[in-house]
């Protein structure tokens, strides 16, 4: 089937019918004569055709020049030429990647130079490779177009062409009435240029057609008739592929005879080398004679088999040309060429960045020194500020820790003197604000001893979140009974490992900021939900909630965005940012989202294990 589908579409190359070997003769005896180059370009394309059946090798050699004059004279046609000739050695030879990629690459050029000929022929012959590779869509998506494309031709030799091998490679594609128009046209095509080839050809399609339709002896006997005249007229190629056909069709019925076409067609084979129909043919009558069981008949074809296979070792051995690697090597040529092209320009702007070079080293250098002047000042600065802050730090807490017990000592004897009761209102007003003062100044000192720690200084144990919460809750309830509101709990089982402190402080101090943010008789509701990777902890509360102004400010230390609580309650501005160095020292996140109607909500999102 395969080399039956190359000699249509070497024909097509040249819109001939069969070439001849005097045509050959002629060829080369006047290729001496031959001034112009273009000409000899078209000669020597013609010639690689006409080689193709006696020696493969010839026709890439032939190509090679032939491309090779034409792309230095830039003669288009004769490098389109050049790329389908290349494109049937390469399928020849059996590599189709490579022949897909000179086909598609002449259809390319014929496309720039509107010639719908050949055009046509190109897409048939892609649609064939796609065929052999396996990948039926892609070879019909081409056919399909091959055929619609050759309607519109003036000149229409190719047309029978196109749909005898459409016919051939997909008759399941066509139905029985379609397929009998479609013969027709074909023929009368092939007679109107007396194509003598394509009209022994169609024969075999129109007994297959018989065959496949009820008329087995019709179609067998034309068949017979079509091959014997293809022999007569010494259509070797063709009669190659109509002999295998009638052996498989008689595979069944008549495996004698199916036998003895097989045989008939090796014989063929070997008398005009067809290196690629004998190793086909060989394999196969081993394989019946080893199915059979006659395992002696099957060892002579084997080791035939064996002598095929050196046989085509030797002939590439050679050949002595490595036609992977010269198509290969096309692309890095082409790329040298590209750069010799570009190399004096390069040459010239490389001098100039040079130059700019030259002058820019000097710069940097300049700059460097002055650079590390200025760095050698600032991290002599920046140390001095670390040291200052970690001395600040150090100094607040003892500061703090210094003022805790006479302040602690303050409220609590203004706290034993309100117990008192024949104090005057005046003085209990008094004593009240000192109470007052007292408390917010130990709840100041306590933030003071938060300020500045690190995940490596917390001491992290499992913490049972959800007793954490209700501790919280049990312990700010109070609060919360003050301003008549409402605290809400909800919870799942869930441990964490955490410092138990400082979490408890996070908790409380976003419920007491909720408790002191709300208006009296308001709910505030506090959630905790179980993650995939850890925990999520909600404080949701129906009170003033956070200006837009102020969203960016709340988590940071000693802010300016405080606001007392809807009781008067005096703010610090410390607490959530306390709360946050806590959150992100356990690998975790603190942020907050104002609600649709009214009030705030945070949310704390932990890991299960933060030290990870």
């Amino acid at each position: 089937m395969k080399k039956l589908l190359f000699f249509c579409l070497l024909l097509l190359s040249w819109n001939l019918g069969f070439a001849q070997a005097s045509e050959l003769k002629k060829i080369q005896a006047s290729l001496p004569q031959i001034r112009d180059s273009l000409q000899y370009v078209d000669a020597l394309n013609r010639m690689a055709i006409l080689l193709y059946e006696k020696n493969i090798d010839s026709t890439f050699y032939y190509t090679r020049i032939a491309r090779e004059i034409a792309d230095r004279h830039n003669y288009r046609k004769g490098r389109a030429d050049a790329m389908n000739n290349l494109g049937i050695f390469f399928d020849i030879k059996g590599n189709f990647q490579m022949a897909l990629k000179y086909y598609n690459k002449g259809y390319t050029e014929y496309k720039k130079l509107a010639d719908p000929v050949n055009c046509v022929q190109s897409l048939m012959n892609i649609g064939m490779v796609y065929q052999e590779m396996g990948k039926d869509d892609r070879a019909l998506q081409r056919y399909e177009l091959a055929f619609r494309q050759s309607k519109q031709l003036r000149n229409d030799s190719i047309r029978s062409l196109v749909i005898y091998n459409y016919l051939l490679s997909y008759p399941k594609h066509f139905s029985k009435d379609s397929t009998c128009y479609y013969i027709d046209v074909a023929k009368q095509i092939a007679t109107k240029y007396k194509d003598e080839r394509t009209l022994v050809a169609i024969n075999q399609l129109v007994a297959d057609d018989m065959i496949s339709h009820g008329k087995r002896a019709e179609g067998l006997t034309l068949l017979k008739q079509t091959i014997a005249t293809a022999i007569d007229k010494k259509l070797f190629y063709v009669s190659m592929d109509m002999l295998i056909d009638i052996g498989k069709q008689l595979e069944t019925t008549d495996p004698e005879q199916s036998i003895t076409y097989f045989k008939q067609a090796l014989s063929i084979a070997e008398s005009n080398d067809y290196v690629y129909y004998s190793e086909i043919l060989t394999r196969k009558l081993f394989e019946i004679y080893d199915a059979r069981g006659e395992f002696a008949t099957a060892a002579i074809f084997s080791k035939k088999l064996i002598e095929i296979y050196d046989k085509e070792a030797v002939l590439n051995s050679e050949s002595g040309i490595d036609y992977i690697d010269y198509a290969l090597k096309e692309e890095q040529v082409r790329s040298l060429e590209n750069r010799y092209s570009y190399q004096l320009t390069l040459s010239v702007l490389a001098c100039v960045a040079f130059m700019l070079a030259i002058s820019m080293i000097f710069s940097i250098r300049k700059h460097l020194r002055r650079s590390k002047q200025q760095n050698s000042q600032m991290k002599k600065a920046l140390s001095a500020l670390e040291h200052s802050q970690a001395d600040n730090t150090r100094m607040m807490r003892i500061v703090a820790h210094d003022l805790r017990n006479p302040i602690g000592g303050i409220y609590s004897l203004a706290s034993m003197m309100l117990e008192d009761a024949d104090r005057t209102e005046e003085d209990r007003t008094m004593l009240d604000l000192m109470k007052t003062s007292g408390q917010n100044s130990l709840e100041l000192v306590d933030n003071l001893l938060q300020l500045q720690f690190s995940s490596e200084q917390l001491k992290k144990e499992p913490v049972d979140i959800a007793e954490m919460l209700k501790y919280c809750v049990a312990l700010l309830k109070s609060k919360a009974d003050v301003k008549q509101q409402q605290l809400s709990l909800e919870i799942v089982p869930a441990t964490v490992t955490a410092s138990r402190e400082k979490l408890w402080r996070v908790v409380s101090n976003l419920i007491a900021n909720a408790i002191k943010f709300s208006p009296n008789g308001a709910k505030i509701k506090i959630q905790m939900m179980q993650k995939e990777q850890g925990i999520r902890i909600l404080v949701k509360d129906e009170g003033i909630g956070i200006p837009a102004e102020m969203g960016e400010k709340i988590f940071d230390m000693f802010t300016e965005a405080k606001r007392p609580g809807t009781a008067g309650e005096q703010p610090f501005g410390m607490g959530l940012a306390i709360s946050k160095q806590i959150v992100e020292a356990h690998n975790g996140k603190i942020w907050f989202e104002n609600n649709a109607n009214s009030g705030t909500t945070f949310y704390i999102d932990l890991p299960f294990n933060s030290n990870n």
